[in-house]
């Protein structure tokens, strides 16, 4: 008798008991002398069920879900049997909350050996260097912008023209920068690519390294991020072992390696060029824009700095093409989005679909609602400085164009929900506090502001001369927005006055009616 069987060691499988499951299996086959094969897979990101173990069966892989070890024992004998179990999940590709996702980015993860560069291969990893290198560094940019790519770290900037200004440029050396600094509360999908798929980004950055002619990446991953880290120095030790790093990459004239540095966690380091600062050794503050990085980067040489899910999106452009990608979403928005549910939450977790699913349908629909099962009340996106939506308008798309027009950001993906038990007002002063905690301190209205933008919510929040206050708080966001550097204090605004305008009462204000977006 012998079983394969696949385990997560994604972080969050990992801490809510992943490890010991895999102990627990080892042990319970000893026993009962059955040959086990364990792999150590990324998750496939339905967190509820984690950790979910999976069996190889002649009809395919079957999901268990979510195991403990005391359950082990009589998992071991639903695996060498018919499968009935308590917690048999049918086939994983089936599970519905998977089903109806379209995983472009997230195809391999859950699924693969995320430390074999063979797994990799065998799943169609590569190919999309092998396209771009029939292609040449043009056609290959060409490619990349007539894919519609956009920015997945929050900004929204198309990829294509990134890689065309630094592949313009003369220089003796060009990077490229992987910005992980994944700081965004109720995010996780960079974690998940560099923990569950690690060559996907690794392919994706030797393509634009092809593509722009730089010889030189670095990935920069916070420091929270222990397995992210190691599993992405793995994998770069075996993709130089495997050609797909290191002296003319994938059979090509091109030289590429990548280096991967652990960073303080520091959230202004997620704005690229504090990023920037980090990397060189300096402390992480902003820099002054022009000079832009494409131009002066990285030790002042032009630098394409992406975020994990552009570059992770690059090798199925390359492979299937422009109009392939192209063809999902909405409007300017193009191709897949993985959406990170979180928060109080029943079904929390990645969800990857193409633009154009309204927020409610995320929420209500594929979240299945608050984990408490009390009203949702507010959903954040776009991270701690996203704005808060209300139920009134969760009729929005998903989409960069959408949300602006409704003074809210998509950002890194990230969806935070609240029921109704919620103080905004308090909401709002967290933000402030954030920001002023955060703060690299460079310019004044995001170190000032955010102070006194504590200072005036909690003269809000104590009843003190609130209208006058609620004025003062305004005038602060206005100058916070349109003065700050960076997005750290441009940002903050955006959920100090979502709360405001949508949850007055909060605040002790009166509700002005609700304004329908153009």
């Amino acid at each position: 008798m012998s079983l394969r069987v696949f385990i997560p060691c994604d972080a969050g499988a990992v801490a809510v008991g992943a490890d010991e499951v895999t102990g627990a299996m080892e042990r319970a086959a000893r026993r009962r002398n059955v040959a086990l094969e364990i792999v150590r897979t990324g998750s496939r990101g339905l967190y509820w069920l984690e950790p979910m173990v999976e069996v190889a069966t002649a009809a395919g892989r079957v999901a268990y879900g979510p195991v403990t070890p005391d359950d082990v024992p009589s998992l071991i004998d639903a695996m060498l049997g018919n499968g009935t179990h308590p917690l048999n999940q049918g086939a994983a590709d089936d599970i519905p909350w998977l089903k109806r996702q379209t995983r472009l980015t997230f195809a391999r993860s859950g699924v693969v050996d995320p430390r074999s560069l063979d797994d990799y291969r065998l799943h169609s990893g590569c190919r999309g260097l092998a396209q771009a290198i029939a292609l040449g560094p043009e056609a290959t940019i060409e490619t990349v912008f007539q894919s519609g790519l956009r920015g997945r770290g929050g900004a929204g900037f198309p990829t294509g023209i990134k890689w065309r200004t630094v592949a313009q440029v003369k220089a003796p050396q060009k990077y490229i920068v992987c910005n992980a600094d994944e700081g965004d509360s109720g995010t996780f999908a960079d974690r998940m690519i560099m923990e569950g798929d690690p060559f996907v980004l690794i392919e994706g950055m030797a393509i634009a390294g092809f593509a722009t002619g730089a010889t030189k990446g670095t990935i920069y991953i916070r420091s929270e991020y222990p397995h992210a880290i190691a599993t992405m120095r793995a994998a770069c030790a075996a993709a130089r072992r495997g050609g797909l790093l290191g002296r003319k990459i994938g059979g090509s004239s091109h030289d590429f390696d990548i280096e991967v540095r652990a960073g303080a966690g520091a959230y202004v380091c997620g704005e690229e060029t504090s990023l920037l600062e980090s990397i060189e050794g300096k402390r992480g503050l902003v820099r002054a824009k022009p000079p832009l990085p494409a131009h002066q980067g990285l030790f002042g040489k032009p630098t394409v700095i992406n975020n994990v899910l552009s570059f992770a999106s690059v090798p199925v452009i390359l492979e299937k093409g422009a109009a392939f990608y192209k063809d999902f979403g909405l409007g300017k928005s193009r191709g897949t989005m993985p959406i990170q549910l979180a928060g109080n939450i029943k079904h929390g977790g990645l969800f990857e679909t193409a633009f154009g699913v309204t927020l409610g349908e995320l929420v209500d629909d594929i979240g299945s609602g608050t984990f408490t099962g009390r009203p949702v009340r507010a959903v954040q996106v776009g991270g701690p400085l996203g704005a808060y939506f209300p139920r009134a308008l969760f009729d929005t798309p998903f989409d960069y164009e959408a949300f602006a027009a409704r003074d809210g950001l998509i950002g890194h993906g990230g969806i935070v929900v609240f029921d109704d038990t919620v103080n905004m007002a308090k909401q709002a002063r967290f933000a402030m506090e954030f920001c002023a905690i955060e703060s690299c301190g460079k310019c004044t209205p995001c170190r000032i502001g955010s102070t006194r933008g504590v200072e005036t919510m909690d003269r809000i929040i104590r009843g003190e001369n609130r209208a006058a206050n609620l004025t003062v708080l305004e005038d602060l966001c206005n100058t916070m927005k349109f003065g700050s550097l960076c997005a750290l204090g441009g940002f903050t605004p955006y959920p100090v006055m979502s709360a405001l305008t949508h949850f007055p009462e909060d605040f002790g204000a009166e509700r002005k009616p609700l304004q329908a977006a153009e």
